[in-house]
Parts: structure tokens; C-alpha cells; sequence
């Protein structure tokens, strides 16, 4: 049993020295990542659509 108490209060120890982010660099980071999702699904829509456009018309007539 005093494993597991030392254990936690380490734990806690340890999460007391965690450098946390600021609520507006979670927001700035959490933004980033969405445009950056929307843009790399556009890009893979993108080329998804132009490699069966040429599927259809070229190769599958």
C-alpha cells in the first residue's frame, strides 16, 4: 500500500512541474490542426476525384 501512495504523490509531484499551455495557445494550436486537417482533406479530395476522373475517361470506357 505505501507503493501506491508514493506512487501518487510523485505522480503529482511530476504534473506540478508540467509547463502547461495557456488556454490561448490551446485555442491557436487546437485551430492550427483543424485548418490544417481541412486542407490536407481538400488535397487528398482533390486528388482522389482527378485520379478517378482519369480512371473513367481514359482507362474504364
Amino acid at each position: 500500500m505505501n507503493k501506491a501512495i508514493q506512487f501518487f504523490q510523485e505522480a503529482k509531484a511530476e504534473m506540478l512541474k508540467v509547463n502547461w499551455p495557456t488556454k490561448k495557445q490551446t485555442l491557436n494550436y487546437t485551430g492550427l490542426v483543424v485548418a490544417v486537417s481541412i486542407v490536407v482533406a481538400g488535397f487528398l479530395g482533390g486528388l482522389d476525384s482527378m485520379f478517378g476522373y482519369i480512371l473513367r475517361t481514359y482507362i474504364i470506357k
